[in-house]
């Protein structure tokens, strides 16, 4: 194997095609020999360049509507060949077989037409067969051949060209065909996924998942970890699809914790008025509606104010200049909002450490999707949590019935439950959390938590009393005993919303009557481990 190899023949059969006349150009102007399929050498006739189809290679049309096109041992065999073998220098030479020492290609759109919603049948035409095929085949024989998948990748192969005299490296050639194996990695696991869901098949024999880079953090939770940052091409609204206008680089906690603070805020529609969530360390600190942005914001920082300094704040509506003035009065990591206003980009451009992140949309909580967990040897797959509970899914257990106010708080405190770490414990009074109790093995200590974190609150406000008072509360899992929901009774609550289910139902029901508390069962749970 010889380090340094010429590029004499390139073969170039692209679906994208950005780029693709800059490229020919610049390999015809170095003497390669183009190859082409299709509307690529359509494109390239129409440039003017010199360019032959592999129709003249193979000897064969294009036929079955271009399905039938490469696959070919005059293809194959001119990628495969290894260059210093006789054996296979001789079977080229009896079968007419020339060598391909450049294959650019890049894929049938698949994941594109999955996206826009098409149907069963165009989907499955979209699956390319001989982009793959050709692609595995250069990457394997990278020793003699070099294969590019990507159009960002087509500067780096001039450059390597002009710094090699035309010629391309070892070093080089093996970057591109890991490349291209990621590549039809990604590309079969896109196709096997959808074809599962087209199916209904939820537990496939083999689960494939794929991303793309999208950033190489600086380290990962802690400075000694690597880290990076993929993006899996869903498109979901958030952090993943966002604009960031300012700031220094997203981390790895900043990038979880932006996603914990849009998915959690994305619960409350914009046309139900300006809601405000404040994160820290995937936990919310503060929830809360408002009349305005600024006042949903302000009553979310109320509910925590030493948790929120150096926090991640989500808003469902577009940031104002009111609400970034009040955002920038204390140390704020990152803002993520459907959108921004130019004033209020203006307030932000004097704290050059706050990231400002726009996503054009809010994610829809009660979309289909999968999440996954690595475990040791193996990991986790679950549909996303896009359960919903309405006022007319709610079972009243007690002898009072919450009111209409109970029970748009009832609804608020579950919508932020689902969001905070099991056990979790969530107060809530006018549309605002007063006290959450997050990630406790034991319910009354999350409840008792909550009730502390509503004292706290009190003595930064000034309150006479804590919020606690009149507040109702929500739990994410059952109250196994009537110790938890006991402890928030004595916080002050007035109402519950809790899943039910326990065998200790009936106790903790008469707890709750003998309390004088209303309570409601919604017969879903939320655990967020």
């Amino acid at each position: 194997m010889t380090d340094l190899l010429p590029i004499r023949r390139a073969l170039l059969s692209v679906s994208d095609k950005t780029g693709l006349l800059d490229l020919a150009r610049a390999l015809a102007a170095r003497g390669v020999e183009l190859l082409s399929t299709g509307g690529s050498a359509a494109e390239l006739r129409a440039a003017g360049l010199s360019v032959r189809d592999v129709a003249d290679v193979t000897g064969f049309p294009e036929m079955m509507d271009g399905r039938v096109k490469t696959l070919h041992p005059a293809v194959h065999g001119g990628l495969l060949a290894l260059r210093d073998d006789p054996a296979h220098l001789a079977a080229m030479a009896e079968h007419g077989i020339a060598p391909i020492d450049l294959l650019v290609v890049n894929l049938y759109p698949f994941e594109a037409t999955v996206a826009k919603g098409a149907d069963y049948d165009t989907c499955i035409e979209n699956i390319d067969i001989g982009g793959p095929a050709m692609i595995r085949a250069a990457a394997k024989n990278h020793a003699f051949v070099t294969v590019l998948v990507d159009v960002q990748d087509y500067g780096p192969l001039l450059a390597e060209l002009d710094a090699n005299d035309d010629r391309t490296s070892y070093a080089f050639r093996q970057r591109q065909a890991q490349i291209a194996y990621a590549r039809t990695a990604a590309y079969d696991a896109a196709v096997s996924s959808w074809m599962a869901g087209a199916i209904g098949e939820a537990a496939p024999r083999r689960r494939a998942f794929a991303g793309t880079l999208a950033q190489t953090l600086r380290y990962g939770e802690n400075p000694h970890q690597a880290a990076a940052f993929y993006l899996d091409g869903s498109n979901r609204p958030g952090v993943a699809t966002a604009k960031q206008w300012q700031g220094k680089e997203l981390s790895y906690n900043n990038i979880n914790d932006t996603d914990a603070a849009f998915e959690l805020v994305a619960e409350f529609a914009p046309g139900a008025g300006p809601a405000c969530a404040i994160i820290k360390h995937a936990n919310p600190c503060g929830v809360a509606r408002g009349a305005t942005l600024l006042e949903a914001y302000q009553r979310a920082y109320d509910c925590d104010r030493t948790s929120a300094f150096g926090g991640i704040v989500a808003l469902n509506q577009p940031l104002d200049a009111a609400t970034a003035e009040e955002i920038v009065k204390i140390f704020t990591e990152v803002v993520i909002a459907p959108d921004a206003s130019e004033a209020a980009k203006a307030v932000f451009a004097a704290k050059k450490n706050l990231r400002l992140l726009t996503t054009g949309a809010l994610s829809d909580p009660l979309a289909d999707g999968l999440t996954f967990r690595q475990v040791a040897g193996g990991f986790l797959v679950q549909d996303r949590d896009n359960g919903h509970i309405g006022a007319a899914d709610l079972k009243v257990v007690t002898r009072r019935a919450p009111t209409a106010a109970e029970i748009a708080d009832l609804l608020f405190a579950w919508n932020v439950a689902k969001h905070v770490k099991s056990n979790a414990i969530v107060y809530v009074k006018g549309g605002a959390t007063v006290g959450v109790g997050a990630g406790q093995m034991s319910r009354v200590d999350s409840t008792r938590i909550a009730a502390r974190k509503s004292e706290d609150m009190a003595a930064a406000l000034g309150l006479a009393e804590t919020p606690a008072k009149g507040a109702v509360v929500a739990s994410d899992a059952f109250f196994p005993f009537p110790d938890g929901l006991l402890a928030a009774a004595e916080a002050g609550a007035t109402a519950v919303i809790q899943p039910g289910g326990s065998m200790n139902d009936a106790a903790v029901i008469a707890a709750a009557d003998a309390a004088g508390l209303a309570m409601v069962f919604t017969g879903q749970r939320h655990f967020r481990h």
